[in-house]
Parts: structure tokens; sequence; C-alpha cells
């Protein structure tokens, strides 16, 4: 939350708009990157949530799957509501119950049946809160989110919400629709008055100044109004700058004194961010620079590929990793890895425990270590090309290294359904590195170059000669099938013809076939999909010694796949394929249709038609667009 004391008069307009229902409903906080947004909506949602007006709030953030994920939002904020409010619950409980596909429709549908039909059935008044609308994984030229709210506001004249996000060009399409422009209050944050945002920067860095020198002695009365006159103009009305000097003096082994003269001997600079006119990279950058140069100048340069691999891991990883997780990917010991990270701790969200996730504190950082523009020190560079492959085969590595049958001690014959203590065990038995490996290997395969090293078409092969079904097996206690349609498919289009390629489209087989087999019950691939595997498949041979039938098939066993991946039943009256590949969409001619898994034909999203009927389906060219 916002340091006591400042941001004052933003947060009491932002409240007196929750108060005041003749305002607009919506209210957008647009800011650039590091001008405190989050920091604002979390103190906003802490006042109104003491205050009993908030209803609920949904904190999106890209470096976690499910805070990135459209469709976790509407859901998440819907459950919140129905904790909250007895009479939104009546409503909402049997709905869901009566249809609990409904997390699987459409954001339009979602938002429809799971929060504006009970609001409106309930009369409720409350706020809702979504923060970092530009974190989301969003596809669309306007903003998802923003498109849907839009059609619906109207229809929930007693509820208000908040969000913040940075005025990236899909956000500010979504804001610029029609419904929605006229139903926004907009307050640029990055616009308030300097000298304000000065003085609330000058109140928190005092006071943290203060406190350092409590804690750890020294700075004898500094910095001096001079000098923070200085850093605030550095600053430049940025919030996460404030922050990092404060962390960069604030170094649990270096002399806070020392530390606030080495800052404030950086050159000064004025050069804007990106394509704004706002004072923030070559600031920033410098900071940057300055942490990288102070934390590792002294140390042998013969250690600095281990730094380049353990920033690599950091700022490339799919998911946040711990320092445990990113030794055990690069084959480091924890030990090995947490000092440097301890070293430029101003730049991180690191906590002493080594099995806690570590990240960037801010994204400025991720852009300017990868950029060989502004990142102009080779030593501390992190290079996408060099760093990805060392991922993928640390994460290969620890797959073909660990992986063996029935990780998790599962009974015969269960359904992963039926295990009560299923997520316990994934727990106990799957360590956190291994659980990256088997969900994000494929991840790191990000051109062509990567695939075809000798060394990794050698791990890839082993792996699927002998880890392959002990990699399903995983997955599929993770919940997480999918990702091995995803992983075959990315090998068999980026390797050459080889023996590999060959085994790669068995598996491909074998997981389509056998999809929902292996999506529902761990066991089962060795009870039913080995043993019901064609008789030459390349699988069936190589793991048949780990098959436990549950029935002997006598007669009628195919030699081969079929040359259908996989078939389904439907009464339909419009198909269209998208051009990727990946997705189908069905109708019958009513007034839905299903967008299905091309690969799994599992069902995506069920979009509805106004018309009320629906005979010709067509995908854009892109893919994202489905017209009826």
């Amino acid at each position: 939350g916002c340091f006591k004391g400042t941001r004052t008069a933003v947060l009491d307009q932002i409240e007196l708009w929750t108060r005041d229902f003749d305002k607009p409903p919506i209210y957008w906080l647009n800011g650039l990157a590091g001008t405190g947004k989050s920091t604002i909506a979390q103190t906003i949602a802490e006042r109104i949530f003491a205050d009993g007006q908030l209803g609920a709030s949904f904190f999106c953030s890209r470096d976690f799957e499910d805070r990135r994920g459209l469709h976790f939002i509407f859901p998440t904020i819907a459950v919140q509501l129905a904790r909250k409010y007895t009479e939104f619950r009546s409503i909402f409980v049997p709905l869901v119950r009566s249809d609990p596909a409904i997390v699987d429709e459409s954001l339009y549908s979602q938002m429809k049946k799971l929060i504006i039909e009970p609001l409106e059935r309930s009369a409720i008044s409350t706020v809702i809160v979504i923060d970092a609308l530009d974190e989301c994984k969003d596809e669309e030229p306007a903003s998802a989110i923003l498109t849907v709210l839009g059609q619906f506001v109207s229809e929930i004249p007693k509820v208000k919400f908040f969000l913040t996000g940075r005025p990236e060009p899909r956000i500010r399409r979504g804001f610029g629709l029609p419904p929605l422009a006229k139903a926004t209050d907009v307050f640029v944050l990055h616009e308030v008055e300097p000298n304000r945002v000065d003085s609330d920067i000058r109140l928190f860095l005092r006071h943290s100044f203060l406190e350092i020198a409590g804690r750890q002695g020294g700075l004898d009365g500094r910095p001096t109004e001079e000098q923070l006159d200085l850093l605030c103009e550095r600053a430049a009305g940025l919030f996460v700058y404030a922050v990092a000097t404060v962390k960069f003096v604030d170094h649990r082994n270096k002399n806070p004194t020392k530390q606030l003269d080495r800052l404030l001997q950086l050159p000064k600079s004025t050069v804007c961010e990106g394509k704004t006119k706002f004072k923030l990279n070559t600031t920033l950058d410098s900071l940057y620079t300055s942490i990288l140069q102070e934390a590792f100048s002294d140390d042998d340069p013969m250690g600095d590929p281990m730094v380049r691999s353990v920033l690599g891991a950091v700022v490339l990883a799919a998911n946040p990793l711990s320092p445990s997780t990113i030794g055990a990917l690069l084959g480091f010991d924890t030990g090995d890895v947490f000092p440097p990270l301890s070293s430029i701790h101003s730049l991180l969200t690191l906590q002493e425990d080594t099995d806690q996730p570590v990240r960037p504190f801010h994204k400025s950082f991720p852009d300017f270590i990868v950029d060989p523009t502004r990142c102009t020190n080779e030593r501390f560079r992190v290079s996408p090309p060099g760093h990805h492959p060392e991922l993928l085969v640390g994460c290969l590595n620890l797959m073909n290294r660990t992986l063996e049958k029935n990780m998790c001690k599962l009974p015969d014959t269960v359904t992963n359904s039926e295990v009560p203590d299923l997520r316990e065990r994934t727990e106990r038995y799957i360590s956190p590195a291994l659980q990256y490996a088997c969900k994000s290997w494929h991840k790191h395969l990000v051109d062509e170059h990567t695939t075809r090293t000798p060394e990794i078409t050698s791990a890839l092969h082993r792996f699927l000669e002998n880890k392959f079904v002990f990699w399903l097996e995983v997955l599929s206690v993770l919940g997480a099938a999918r990702e091995a349609i995803d992983a075959l498919d990315v090998i068999t289009k980026r390797l050459e013809a080889s023996p590999t390629v060959e085994l790669a489209n068995d598996c491909f087989r074998f997981v389509t076939g056998f999809f929902e087999v292996i999506d529902e019950s761990a066991p089962h691939i060795y009870h039913s999909a080995l043993p019901l595997s064609p008789q030459k498949s390349m699988v069936r041979n190589l793991y048949k010694r780990h098959a436990n039938p549950m029935a002997r098939v006598v007669r009628g066993l195919p030699d081969s796949w079929d040359p259908a991946i996989v078939t389904m039943q439907y009464s339909c009256m419009a198909t269209a394929w998208s051009p990727c590949g990946r997705f189908i969409a069905i109708s019958d001619g009513g007034s839905t249709a299903e967008v299905r898994d091309a690969a799994t034909l599992k069902r995506l999203t069920v979009l509805e038609s106004p018309e009320g009927y629906t005979h010709k389906l067509v995908f854009s060219p892109d893919g994202r667009l489905l017209t009826s």
C-alpha cells in the first residue's frame, strides 16, 4: 500500500468517487509503468474493505498463469461476491451447480451469467477492483475484458468498477468504446502536478533513510535537502525509482553512506521512456547499471557465466522460480545461486527462504537486461537465444534423471479426482523444479536453431525414449495434460527429419488418441492407454513392460494409428477450422457455437449469436475472430 501521508489527494478523490453514485460507474487509473498504480489500487481496496464497500478484487500479474489468464477474472470475482453477499450467493450457487461448465464459456457468457444476472436480481451496491489490466494475456485489438464490461455496465447501476492499467493501445481502445467512454472517469497518474508527486516521493525517501540510519547507523543526517532534490529529480515522478534507490542504499552487507555516495555520482539523464514523454529509461538504466556494476565488479570474471545464467532464469522463466529451483534446473548449488541474487536484491523481490519465488520488482529490469542497446555491459546482459537453450537442457536433464513410474504412489485404477490428497502428494513427491520442467520445457524451444543442436536433439530423444509416459503421468496429476500436445507439436515442427521426429510424431498420436484417459487418470496411462495403443506404435513397444492392462485384447487391436486423430459425434449445421489449426468451431444451427481444441476436441468456450441461429461460421485470417 501507499506510504502513510503520500498520494492523499489521489486516494481521497477515488474514495469520494466510490461513494458518489451520480458519478460514472467506472474509474480508470491510467499510469505509466512504475508510477504506483498497483500501490494505489491496494490502498483503495484496503480502505473500502474496511468500510464494507469492497465486493471483490483481482490483481492481474503476467508473472503467474492464473493471474494473467482472462478466463480466471470473472469466476474469481463471482466467488468473492458470493462469499460476501448472502443474496448473491443464493443465486450464484444453484447456477454453478446446474451448469459447472460455465467456467469454460466465453468472457461474455461468464460476465452475464456469473456476475451481471446475480447482481441484477440481488440489487447489491458494491465496488469491484481490478488492477493491472495491461498484465493480462490478451490478443484482442481492444481489451477483451473492457469490451465485455462495456456491454453490461448500464445494467448494474449500483455497482462501481475501479480499474487500473497502463495506457497501452488495446487498453485505450477498450476505454474508447462508446459504451465505456461515457461511463468512465479517467485519472492520468503521470499527469499529476510534478510538485505534488515530488513531495510524496520526498516524504517517502526522507522517512526511509531515517529508518535505515536508525537500523544500520551511519548516514549522519544525509541525504541533505539538496541531495533529496537530486534524487526526486531523477525519480521524475516514478515511485519505482524511489523504491529502487532506497533498496540500493539499504544493502545488508554494504555501508549505507558509501552506497548513497555512489548513487549520487550517477550522471543525470533526461531521456524519455520508450515513446512516451516521461523520464524513465535512461535514469533507470543508469541505476540498474550502477547496481549491477557495484554487485559484481569485484568478482572474478570467471564467475560471470553463472551470474548471467541465474539472471537469465529470473527474467526468461515461464513462471517465477525460487533460488533452489534455479539451482536444480541449471545444476548449481542453492548456496551458489542465492548470493548473486542477494547482491542485486534492490532489483528483485527476494526472500530469505530459498524455496520462495524470486522475480524482478519491476518489469523495466527484464526489458533492460535483455536489450543490448540499453544493457551495454556484456558481463551482465542476458541473451535470450543463448539462455533459453540452457534452461531447456536443464529441464530435459532433470526429467531424464528423476522421472519414474507412479511418482505420486497413486492406487491402481483410480481417476485423479478420486484421490483426496492428490495435491499434497504432488507437492511431496514432485519437486517444484521437476514440476516446472515438465510443464514448461518446451517454452524454451524458441527457434529452429535451438532444437537442432546435437546436445538438445540427443537429450530430447533420450527423454522420449525413456521417460515419455512418466512425463505424461506427472502432467496428468498436475492438471496440465494439454502441455504435452503443445510440447510435441513444437518438436515435430522445429526438428528436421530424424528418428527423433518419427518418435515425437508417434508420441503425439498417443497423447491425442488417449487424451481423455491421460487427462483424467494417471494410472490409466498404464491400465488403458498403453494396452490399447496400436501394435506397431513406437510408444507401445518402448513402454509395454510398464503396461498393466485391466483386460486383454484378444482380437481387433489395430497395427497402426488411424488417420483420424480424434473423432466425436455432433449434429452440426456449421463448422470452421481456425487458420492456426488450433481450434474448431461448430454449431448445430441454433443460437450458440462451440469452440473446441482441434487436437483433443475439448470444449473451450461457447459463443452466443444474437440472431438466434447459426448457419455459417468463418474465422478471420489471424484466427482471433469468429463470425457467424
